[in-house]
Formats: structure tokens, sequence, C-alpha cells
């Protein structure tokens, strides 16, 4: 089903959430080709962007093949966050300009950031009204259903959002005080999706194509946004926007599958960031690959300590063999 954000098409319901030191570009690419109709890229500091720092900036490189993408900036002034959304505006190729308000971390919270503005409707008015007259991007804005379940201002700060000139809105529907633990409150976004007239894109606790379908139903949005299950497992993406145009269930990815895209997940990292960054970013990441698949704990150890590209695809190929062999003598017993 095709959707829009202001002026830009999104092709489908599968929207990749934002995730700070996973959405980069690589990553990014490899979610629209497993089938994501729409990508953002992780936070950006808007001080970042307005010092011009080099790592800030190339942050925001865009590769001609993940339109339509969004850059999500965040900070705690109306001042630094215009004018670093008028620098996505102008300078870079997104074709939609996000506002963070739902991240829930102590640094970015102590700055008035992220989630703090989730206390008073009347900042996130006036924020995002600033900068939605400030630019000619469509704006969306990303938040959670409140700071704590005695502060949920969850449908106040969304329809403050619409009024003050949001193209759409994303919800986690979890609190602040939650971060990432106990369970999404679809009842909440159902109610937030009641109220609003630009399309809602409902987060949390989607796991599978099943879970995606059935928040949309749930709660009426018009888009699901998915997380961490796309972590080492961009298949959910292409099983659940399959699942949701045809009904229908494709297998979960095979073993080698999974090696085979963790190493061409890291060769795309370092072609993005060079080998020393690139191979420290892609360590956290590659357990993702792994996980699921029998006897992957002493690998997953090695792959947080390789130092190279040339250590992780040893690692890797050495336990795409070991996982082989165990499968054909699977195979060997059952026909035996």
């Amino acid at each position: 089903m095709k959707w829009h954000i202001g002026n830009v098409e999104i092709p489908n319901q599968v929207v990749v959430a934002p995730m700070a030191g996973v959405t980069n570009s690589a990553f990014r690419v490899i979610c629209k080709e497993f089938g994501a109709g729409y990508v953002v890229c992780e936070m950006i500091s808007d001080r970042g962007i307005m010092y011009h720092n080099k790592k800030t900036l190339n942050m925001m490189d865009v590769d001609p093949s993940e339109h339509p993408m969004g850059i999500q900036i965040f900070g705690g002034t109306k001042e630094t966050l215009v004018q670093a959304a008028k620098y996505v505006d102008e300078h870079t190729a997104a074709d939609v300009i996000d506002i963070n308000m739902g991240c829930p971390v102590n640094k970015v919270v102590k700055t008035d950031a992220g989630a703090r503005w989730l206390l008073d409707p009347n900042k996130v008015y006036e924020m995002v009204s600033y900068v939605t007259d400030a630019v000619k991007k469509p704006v969306t804005v990303k938040m959670r259903t409140g700071w704590d379940d005695k502060h949920i201002y969850a449908v106040e700060n969304a329809l403050a959002a619409e009024r003050a000139g949001a193209a759409a809105l994303a919800m986690h529907g979890r609190t602040r005080k939650q971060m990432y633990t106990g369970h999404a409150d679809w009842n909440i976004l159902k109610e937030v999706a009641d109220h609003l007239s630009i399309p809602f894109m409902a987060n949390g606790d989607v796991r599978t194509p099943e879970d995606a379908k059935r928040i949309l139903d749930e709660t009426g949005a018009t888009a699901t946004m998915i997380g961490r299950a796309a972590l080492g497992n961009p298949w959910m993406l292409k099983r659940t926007e399959h699942y949701l145009e045809t009904g229908e269930l494709l297998p979960e990815a095979t073993p080698e599958q999974k090696i085979k895209m963790a190493k061409e997940h890291l060769n795309r990292l370092i072609d993005l960031k060079g080998e020393y960054v690139g191979v420290r970013e892609f360590r956290g990441l590659s357990t993702y690959y792994l996980k699921g698949i029998p006897r992957s704990a002493r690998t997953k150890a090695s792959l947080v300590e390789a130092e190279t590209r040339q250590e992780m695809n040893d690692i890797f190929d050495r336990f795409a063999e070991q996982t082989a062999e165990r499968e054909l003598k699977k195979e060997q017993r059952k026909h035996a």
C-alpha cells in the first residue's frame, strides 16, 4: 500500500526505525534491497551539524539507492535545531527531516533533547513549528508514549506536532522510563492513530511479519516501524512486506544466507568508514546475524574481538563450514 509523507511517496508500509550506531547508509541500503519502503538515518546532533563536525557531516551521506529516506536530528534549543534542519534541507539529499523526541538515554535527555520534550506538549508544538516554518522538505517527528506511566501525553504531544505542521508521526509504544524493557502499549498507539489525520507509524514489539500485521490492524496505523528485529535479519523486512501484500509467509533465512549477508554488511561498512572503524562498528552487529544458529556462542565471542576484515571473514567462513558439516551429518543420519 502506497502512502505519503508530504509530497514524498512511500511504496509500502514497512519502515525501518532510526537506530544509533546502526542505521548508517550501508545498513539502510541493505534494508532497501530487502524491501523496506522507507528508512531513517541514525539520530544526528544539531550542534555537530552547526559546528560542521566532519564525522557528523559524513553521517548524512545518502546513497542514491536508498530513497525515500529521512535524516533524524536532535537538539535542545529551537535556534540550534532550526539551524540543523536548514542545513539538512539545503545541503543533503534527504527526502524528509525527522525530529527526535523519543531518545531515552541520559546524555541526550540531559541536554533538554530527545524524550525530555514528552513532558510538555507546548514545547513540542513550539519546536516543530519553528522547524516546519524554516524548511521546504517535509518534517516528521519520532516520539514515545510518555515520560513514565504517570506522565503519558501521547495524544496531546502527537496533536501538538500535527498542529505545528508535521507531515507524519512515528511513536514507540514505550515510555522513556521503560527504555527498551517491558511491553509496548499498542492501546495508546491506537488512541493516537484515532486522533491524528496525518500518517502514523506504529513502533514497538514488532518482531515478526505477523506482529506487523497485528499492529497495523489493532492500532489503525498507516505503517509499521521496525527496529531491533531487523538487526542481523533484513529478511524480516522482505518477509513482512510480502506478508502484508499477499498474506503468505516466506521462509526464514538459512544459516548460510545469514553468514553470507553478514560478510556483505561488513564489507559495505568498511567501504563506508574504512577498515579500522568498520570492523569495530561491525563487532556488535555481527552477533545478530548468528542469532538462533546452534553452537554459535564461541564464534560470537571471536567476532567481537576481531581486529581486521580478513580475521572476521575467516571466522565467518570457519563457522559456515562447521554448520554445513553438521547439516550434512544430520541429513545422513536421517537417511541411514
